[in-house]
């Protein structure tokens, strides 16, 4: 049991990352449509590249979308308008207005006859008023033609009127003023105006309720097809160019097909075909890592960061299309690149950019336009986006990846519609939006940053400050390391620089390299300010030991202050497995007859394995070297720095660097240059 233990302790690693694979494909695969894969890819205005097609299977031919719109609208604006006619507000009046009569005839000082004379006017009025009916005020704009016909509920009988018909309140009041006579009116007239005012109320209102329940109903009734294609008929040609009636066609195929393929009965195998393509894609990324980024593959926090990202990705586009696949480019892929490229190159950027875009084509409509467009603008994206510290470049890199978007999707426009009046210009806002989104990437690699402990060079541009707590102690402790250290920065700049390799990250591990010499300042020359030596007092053997240490005390203190592991890396490759060679000889001198072990004078390595910390290295021993020249010329700066470089070639030091013969013979020639500015012969002063 113990021993089983013992072996998942020892390859918990890998472990972890077969558990991180599968759970990844697992989510990925889960994000998937539920339906099978059309074995035919088409667009509109292309021309059918397979051969003559044929139905397998009845199936109805499917209205789009615009059209199923444009019959809605028809049906709305086509639609009658119900109103309500209510009878007991008639009735109502009707009784309210015999009462006030009554009254009248009681207690009011007119005669009789007058009277009767004005109930007979007011009863007309009423009649008059409630023959077509009163409208409400808030009925009044419901109809924008006032000759539009309408139906009017009365009772259980609807009848179609026209709306005109209908009296507003300022009709009402004409209807009342034409009847009781030309002003100024006597006693009695006002007396039925007052009576009249008090009790006529509107009795016909828009029945909104039923009105959009009728057109639900007929909206209900829309047959979403428009046809039949039976088994055996031909649906296309060879080389026939897709369009009109036959896009019609093929899309209906492939929704039918669609859903005849995800079925109970076959479900597990499209899970398992799906299951299959992205662990292959997953698979390629592993791998990729394994052969050209080993020390990101061992590293399991980087490789679970690049999962993370490729499964958010997927996840956030897949929402995005759920939602309403009109929306398919607002989502910023480009920030993928942009985030893998600030943490570590250029070439897993694009590489784990593609793989993703690869994925995402089973996810999204025209996916071979989606999978095109994004690879291009992935591609601008690795190109362009580089130095995130400076704030200039990333608004000319997005305000660049945006342009390639447009000018992609205008062209792959033309190509369908064979001219620009049917681009569709909306996408242009989506693309532009597209761009705005990217600069979230900011804030992402900050956030990352915390998270994951990754280094960017925004924060390579905060540790290379100076001012830093720990490079302000070297310069207290150990001024003339902090000055070597300044001088191997800007050696190793330029050298980055002219190979292409990344600057800001060289010139801060060139910053810190050294910071183990602040605990023993004085065993190194360059702070012997007193000229005493106390490697005097001391065994080769040991003095060998203090100068090794500074690499193992560099990189204790370093973690102390919690510096990335990007930049500790510098200070552990920096002299790689070289040796302590001026001790080793001493050693031998003292003890001529004994065999002395040269790795007792080594230091414990690793060797460099980047081209960033080999350029350190060289740099680092030229720079310290170049000071030991009593009198510098051109010749002696170039004679010494390659003698140096070749030494560290011949004992293998940039084995695992990835750099170039030519690359290293480019950093020789900066390194030259820049020594020979530095010692270059000064004008002799009088005195």
């Amino acid at each position: 049991m113990s021993e089983f233990v013992n072996k998942i302790y020892r390859n918990n690693t890998i472990i972890y990352k077969v558990i991180l694979f599968l759970i990844t494909t697992v989510a990925i695969v889960y994000l998937f449509p539920k339906g099978g894969q059309f074995k035919y890819d088409f667009n509109n205005g292309q021309l059918w590249k397979y051969d003559n097609l044929y139905a397998t299977f009845d199936f109805a031919i499917q209205k789009t979308d615009e059209e199923i719109s444009l019959e809605k609208k028809e049906i709305k604006a086509n639609s009658k308008l119900y109103f309500n006619y209510k009878t007991d507000v008639v009735s109502k009046v009707n009784e309210t207005f015999k009462n006030r009569i009554a009254i009248l005839k009681v207690e009011d000082s007119l005669s009789i006859t007058e009277i009767n004379r004005l109930e007979v006017i007011g009863e007309s009025i009423i009649n008059k008023i409630y023959n077509s009916g009163f409208l409400e005020v808030a009925s009044e704009n419901v109809v924008a033609d006032n000759n539009q016909i309408i139906a009017l509920k009365k009772d259980n009988e609807v009848e179609d009127v026209s709306f005109k018909n209908l009296l507003t309140s300022k009709d009402v009041l004409k209807i009342i003023k034409i009847n009781l006579g030309k002003e100024p009116y006597n006693y009695g007239q006002k007396s039925l105006l007052n009576i009249l005012a008090g009790i006529v109320k509107p009795n016909v209102t828009f029945d909104e309720l039923y009105t959009n329940k009728v057109i639900e109903n007929e909206i209900g009734k829309i047959s979403y097809t428009k046809g039949k294609v039976t088994e055996g008929e031909l649906i296309i040609l060879k080389g026939g160019i897709v369009e009109g009636k036959k896009l019609a066609i093929l899309n209906s195929l492939k929704s039918e097909s669609a859903s005849k393929v995800w079925t109970d009965s076959n479900y597990n195998w499209i899970v398992f075909g799906y299951t299959i393509l992205v662990s292959l894609a997953l698979l390629m990324l592993l791998l990729f890592l394994h052969k050209y980024r080993i020390e990101i593959f061992e590293n399991n926090n980087k490789v679970t960061f690049i999962f993370f990202n490729v499964f958010a990705i997927i996840f956030i586009q897949t929402l995005v299309i759920k939602y309403n696949a009109d929306y398919l480019y607002v989502v910023p892929l480009s920030i993928l690149p942009i985030i893998i490229k600030a943490f570590f190159d250029a070439r897993l950027g694009l590489f784990t950019h593609v793989l993703t875009v690869l994925l995402l084509g089973y996810i999204v409509p025209n996916s071979f336009e989606f999978i095109y467009l994004h690879i291009i603008a992935g591609i601008v994206t690795i190109l362009t986006v580089s130095e995130l510290y400076k704030r200039a470049n990333l608004f000319i890199s997005v305000a660049q990846i945006t342009g390639i978007y447009m000018i992609t999707y205008f062209a792959f426009s033309i190509i369908k519609e064979g001219n620009a009046s049917q681009i569709n210009w909306d996408y242009f806002i989506l693309f532009a939006m597209n761009g705005l989104l990217s600069f979230l990437s900011i804030i992402l690699i900050y956030m990352y940053e915390k998270v994951f402990g990754l280094v960017s060079d925004v924060t390579l541009l905060e540790l290379s400050n100076t001012n830093a707590k720990l490079l302000r102690e070297l310069n207290e402790k150990a001024p003339g390391t902090f000055q070597h250290s300044m001088q191997v920065a800007n050696l190793a700049e330029a050298a980055a620089n002219e190979i292409g390799a990344n600057s800001m990250l060289v010139r801060t591990g060139a910053l810190y390299h050294d910071i183990g010499k602040m605990l023993n300042p004085m065993y190194f020359i360059e702070n012997q300010s007193t000229g005493v030596n106390p490697h005097n007092d001391l065994s080769p053997r040991d003095s060998s030991k203090i100068i090794t240490d500074h690499v193992i005390k560099g990189v204790e203190l370093a973690k102390k202050y919690n510096l990335p592991d990007r930049i500790i890396d510098f200070i552990r490759t920096h002299h790689g497995t070289s040796s302590t060679y001026y001790f080793y000889k001493k050693e031998q001198e003292l003890n001529p007859d004994t065999k002395i072990d040269i790795k007792n004078f080594q230091y414990k390595g690793p060797i460099p394995f980047s081209k960033e910390t080999a350029i350190l290295m060289m740099c680092d021993t030229a720079e310290a070297a170049s000071k030991s020249i009593k009198n510098p010329t051109a010749q002696s700066i170039s004679n010494l720095i390659d003698k140096i470089i070749d030494k560290q070639m011949a004992d293998n030091q940039f084995l695992n660097s990835d750099i170039t013969f030519r690359e290293i013979k480019v950093i020789k020639k900066v390194i030259k240059k820049k020594l020979m500015n530095i010692y270059h012969l000064r004008v002799e002063y009088p005195e």
